[in-house]
C-alpha cells in the first residue's frame, strides 16, 4: 500500500505542475499521471477498480461541498433548469444512442437501452472541477451544466432500479446479484424507504447537527471538528448507500442543508483538502484504466465511438441550450463541459457485466470509450478557452464613433465598480456623463440594468473624441489596468490639452507614476475605504470620536505628502528604505504628539468649563 501511495503521489506531483505550467489545467494533469503509470505504459499500477471505487469518494465530497455553497433559496430557482433541462437532457441522449446502437449497431434491446442509459450520464467530476478552475461555474453555461449534472445524479437511482428489469439472466438469478439492504423489498417500500431517509438527513441536518457542532467547536480541538466533518459525509453515504441511494445525491442535500449554518465556512475548510485528494485519485484511475491494448485492437471502431459519442450528445446539447436560450456565446461552452461519458457508466457497466446485459468484450469497449470521452474534455475545454481567448485579442468589435454619443461635461473611462460610483455622483448633480468600457461582459451587464455604456477602448483617439473629448471638462480614467491608464494620459494631454484628468491609481507604485507625470488629481482605488474603516475600528476599541476622526485625519495628510516625498526616491531601494522607515517614525511621533496636547487641552479645560471645552475640542 506504502509503494502504491508513493506511486500515485509521486506521478501527479511531477504530472499536474508541467500540466498547469503548459496550460492545460490540473485535470489533464492528473489523467495524463495515470496513462503513464497504468498497466498500458510503465505497468507500475495493475487493475484500477478497487481504486476507482475508494476514489470516487471525492465526487462524493465535492457534491457536499457544492451544496455548501448552495442556499435552498438558490436551489429552487434552479428547479426549472434541473428538471426541464437535465431531465431534457437525459431522455433525449438516452433515445438518440439507442436508436443508433439498436438499429445501427444491430445490438439487442436491451443492451441498446442500457449502453443508452450509462452514457447519457456526465463526469460530475471532471466538468465541475474544469469549470471552477477556469471560473466558469458562475456563468450562465457553468449553472446550467450544474443542474443537468445534478438531474443526472438523481437519475442514477431509477437506472440502478431498471438495470435489473434489462438482464438475461433469470429471476433469481437478478436478484441474487442485488446486494442492497432493501434488494427485497415492494417497489413502494422502496420509495418509502428511499423518501423517510432524504427527509432524516434534512431534519438532522437542521435541527441535531448545529447543536453537535457547537458542543465540539467548544473543546477548541480542530482534529475532532474535522473527524466529525468526515463522519458525517461518510454516515451519510453509507446510509445512501445500504438504501440502494445515490450516495452523492444524499451528501449534496446535506450540504443544501447546511448552507445556512454558522460552521459552513469551517467545513468547507476541513472537507476541501480530502475532496481535492481523492478527485485527483479519481482522475489518475481513470487515465490508468485505459486499456490500449484494446484500443489498439479495435483503433478505428472506438476512435468513431468515441466521435460518435461526443457529437450526438453535443447535438442535443447545443439544441437544448438554444431552446432554454443559454446565453448565445456560453452554448458552445455547455455543449464540450457536458458531451463526454461519466463516472456512474463505469458503476452501471460493472452492474451491467453482473446482469449479463453487456458481453464482457462490449463493457471494456464502452469503458474505453467512456475513459477516453473523459479524457478529450478538458483538451476540448483548453481549446474553447484559447478560441476565446484570441477571439478577445483579435481586433474586438468596438462601437463605431458614429454610434457612441458625445458628452458636453463628463467622459468616464471604465465603468467597473470604482468608475459606477463616480458616474452615478455626477449624473445625480445634473452633469452629463458618456461612458466608455472595453469589457463585452460588463458592457452585455450594465445594459441589462438600463445604463448607456459604449463599447470602446479610450486609448483609441477616434472613440475618444467620439465620446466628446473635443468639448468635454473632464476625463475620468477609472480603469484597473496602470499601463493602459498612463497610455490614455498621454492621448488625451497630446491631443485634448483642456481636457482636465481625474485618475484611479491601482496602488502606491501607479500613484508615483501618475506623480511624476504631474497628474494632479488622483487616488488609489483602496486608500479611502480602507481609511474609513480604520477610523471606525478606532471607535471601536473605545477612541472618542472626535479623536478617532481626527487621527485619520492626520494620518491622510501625512500619507499624501509622503507619497510626493517618496516619488523621487522610487526605483532606488536603498535611499527608498530609509526614508519609508523614515517616515513612519515620523507618522507615530506626530499621532503620539497630538494625543498628548489633546490629553494636556482637556485636562486644563475640564477644569474649566467643560461645555466649552468640547466646543473648542470639536472647532
Amino acid at each position: 500500500m506504502l509503494t502504491l501511495a508513493l506511486i500515485y503521489l509521486g506521478a501527479a506531483l511531477i504530472a499536474v505542475p508541467i500540466a498547469k505550467r503548459l496550460g492545460l489545467g490540473s485535470v489533464l494533469g492528473y489523467l495524463i499521471a495515470g496513462i503513464l503509470i497504468g498497466p498500458f505504459v510503465l505497468s507500475l499500477v495493475g487493475d484500477q477498480t478497487e481504486v476507482m471505487h475508494f476514489a470516487e469518494f471525492g465526487v462524493v465530497m465535492m457534491l457536499f461541498l457544492i451544496g455548501l455553497e448552495l442556499q435552498p433559496s438558490r436551489l429552487w430557482t434552479l428547479r426549472h433548469s434541473i428538471v426541464g433541462l437535465g431531465g431534457l437532457q437525459v431522455l433525449l441522449s438516452t433515445g438518440a444512442i439507442f436508436a443508433i446502437t439498436y438499429y445501427g449497431l444491430g445490438l439487442a434491446w436491451q443492451s441498446a437501452l442500457a449502453i443508452g442509459l450509462m452514457l447519457a450520464l456526465s463526469s460530475t467530476a471532471i466538468v465541475i472541477q474544469s469549470l471552477e478552475e477556469k471560473g466558469w461555474l458562475k456563468l450562465d453555461a457553468g449553472q446550467n451544466s450544474f443542474s443537468v449534472l445534478l438531474f443526472q445524479d438523481i437519475a442514477v437511482i431509477p437506472i440502478l432500479a431498471l438495470m435489473p428489469l434489462l438482464s438475461f439472466l433469470p429471476a433469481s438469478a437478478v436478484d441474487g446479484s442485488n446486494h442492497s439492504l432493501v434488494s427485497d423489498w415492494s417497489a413502494m417500500g422502496k420509495v418509502g424507504i428511499s423518501i423517510a431517509v432524504i427527509v432524516t438527513i434534512i431534519l438532522a441536518g437542521k435541527y441535531i447537527s448545529t447543536p453537535i457542532f457547537r458542543y465540539i467547536s467548544q473543546t477548541h480541538m480542530r482534529e475532532i471538528f474535522t473527524v466529525f466533518a468526515l463522519f458525517l459525509v461518510i454516515a451519510i453515504a453509507l446510509l445512501m448507500q445500504t438504501v440502494g441511494l445515490s450516495p452523492a445525491l444524499g451528501t449534496f442535500l446535506a450540504g443544501v442543508v447546511l448552507a445556512e449554518s454558522e460552521f459552513r465556512h469551517e467545513l468547507e475548510a476541513d472537507i476541501e483538502p480530502f475532496k481535492g485528494l481523492l478527485l485527483g485519485l479519481f482522475f489518475v484511475t481513470v487515465g490508468a484504466s485505459i486499456d490500449f491494448g484494446l484500443l489498439a485492437e479495435n483503433s478505428l471502431l472506438i476512435l468513431l465511438l468515441v466521435v460518435g459519442l461526443v457529437a450526438i450528445k453535443g447535438l442535443v446539447l447545443y439544441g437544448l441550450a438554444h431552446l432554454f436560450s443559454i446565453n448565445s456565446r456560453q452554448r458552445l461552452l455547455f455543449t464540450l463541459a457536458l458531451a463526454q461519458g461519466g463516472e456512474f457508466a463505469f458503476v452501471l457497466l460493472s452492474l451491467s457485466r453482473e446482469l449479463s446485459i453487456l458481453s464482457s468484450q462490449e463493457a471494456n469497449i464502452v469503458t474505453l470509450v467512456v475513459a477516453l470521452s473523459m479524457v478529450i474534455t478538458p483538451l476540448l475545454l483548453m481549446v474553447y478557452d484559447r478560441a476565446q481567448k484570441f477571439q478577445k485579442s483579435s481586433a474586438p468589435a468596438f462601437d463605431k464613433p458614429e454610434e457612441i454619443e458625445a458628452s458636453r461635461h463628463v467622459i468616464i473611462a471604465g465603468y467597473g465598480r470604482f468608475g459606477q460610483v463616480i458616474g452615478r455622483l455626477l449624473k445625480a448633480q445634473g452633469y452629463e456623463v458618456s461612458v466608455l468600457d472595453h469589457s463585452p461582459s460588463q458592457i452585455d451587464l450594465l445594459r441589462r440594468f438600463g445604463n448607456k455604456v459604449f463599447y470602446g477602448d479610450a486609448a483609441r483617439k477616434e472613440l475618444l473624441e467620439a465620446a466628446g473629448a473635443n468639448s468635454a471638462d473632464l476625463l475620468v480614467i477609472a480603469i484597473d489596468d496602470p499601463h493602459k491608464t498612463i497610455e490614455i494620459i498621454d492621448i488625451a494631454r497630446k491631443h485634448y490639452p483642456n481636457l482636465k484628468l481625474a485618475v484611479r491609481a491601482r496602488d502606491r507604485r501607479h500613484a508615483y507614476e501618475l506623480i511624476r507625470m504631474k497628474v494632479g488629481t488622483f487616488n488609489r482605488e483602496t486608500f479611502d475605504s480602507a481609511l474609513v474603516l480604520a477610523v471606525e475600528s478606532l471607535k471601536l476599541l473605545g477612541n472618542d470620536d472626535i479623536d478617532a476622526e481626527r487621527a485619520g485625519r492626520l494620518f491622510r495628510e501625512h500619507d499624501v505628502e509622503s507619497m510626493n516625498l517618496l516619488a523621487e526616491l522610487w526605483g532606488d531601494d536603498h535611499s527608498y528604505g530609509v526614508a519609508i522607515k523614515q517616515r513612519m517614525d515620523d507618522l507615530t511621533q506626530v499621532l503620539a504628539q497630538d494625543t498628548e496636547a489633546q490629553d494636556m487641552f482637556n485636562t486644563c479645560d475640564s477644569t474649566r468649563d467643560p461645555n466649552k471645552a468640547n466646543e473648542a475640542k470639536e472647532g
